[in-house]
């Protein structure tokens, strides 16, 4: 008769195993991934350099992040690039040409070119959360290394949406650290692949302070992307994300 507590005990663990194996969920990796990467707000001083075969060019840039929606990235130095901006406000992106003194709206199909002769986009470097909300998303992957968890998660273009890749695959760590990022055009091949080359700690958290992207089958050009300062979770004027203030920085 004793046994069959025992018994009855061992069968509420094997009950409850899969509920506690049970993976997480993809779509909270990635808004996890996103939250680490730009927070409530933010403002990061950056360094990008572009690499190719017989040059090299490096630019400093500051930039600030609202919510999900809003973005300004200005670039600082060298002196001949001072002053050209990008604004994203939604789904709207404006750039501003300080030679021409000029603010242009981009249409939708540009905003995956090349930034500023990078191998980033404009989408890229203003953060946008297309994978977010246009791309339905499944854990494909789970893996170890250096003491975290790292996931991989597959994301599909959900049905008509207005989008440029076929597919992305994405690598998060347990602590929402993004570590790598590969881009599919519609026929399934692979074009390009962001990587992060270094994490430490950064405004108070784990953060990917380099990264670097590098076309496909082009191991001889790549763009490098060094996060030098940040501050997340801080008050910023309502100015910042504005036409006027892309055009007249009051920053």
């Amino acid at each position: 008769m004793r046994l069959k507590p025992i018994v009855m005990q061992l069968g509420f663990v094997l009950l409850a195993a899969p509920a506690l194996a049970a993976p997480p969920d993809a779509d909270a990796l990635l808004r996890a991934a996103f939250d680490n990467w730009r927070a409530n707000s933010s403002m990061t001083e950056i360094t990008m350099t572009v690499y190719r075969p017989d040059w090299r060019r490096s630019m400093k840039m500051k930039a600030w992040t609202r919510g999900d929606d809003d973005a300004l990235v200005r670039f600082v130095a060298p002196a001949k690039d001072a002053g050209n901006a990008t604004l994203k406000k939604g789904d709207e992106t404006w750039i501003f040409n300080p030679k021409l003194n000029q603010v242009i709206k981009l249409p939708a199909s540009m905003l995956a070119q090349s930034w500023m002769g990078s191998d980033f986009s404009y989408n890229d470097l203003s953060k946008a959360d297309d994978i977010l909300t246009k791309y339905t998303h499944r854990l494909i992957n789970t893996e170890q290394s250096d003491g975290h968890a790292v996931y991989a998660i597959e994301a599909l273009p959900k049905p008509d949406a207005p989008v440029v890749w076929g597919k992305l695959l994405v690598k998060v760590r347990d602590d929402g650290v993004m570590l790598s990022e590969s881009y599919f055009d519609q026929d399934m091949k692979l074009v390009r692949e962001m990587t992060t080359e270094k994490v430490s700690e950064l405004g108070g958290r784990q953060y990917p302070v380099v990264m670097t992207m590098r076309p496909a089958g082009e191991s001889d050009k790549w763009t490098t992307i060094e996060t030098v300062s940040a501050q997340f979770d801080i008050a910023l004027p309502a100015y910042v994300f504005t036409l006027s203030n892309l055009q007249n920085p009051r920053d």
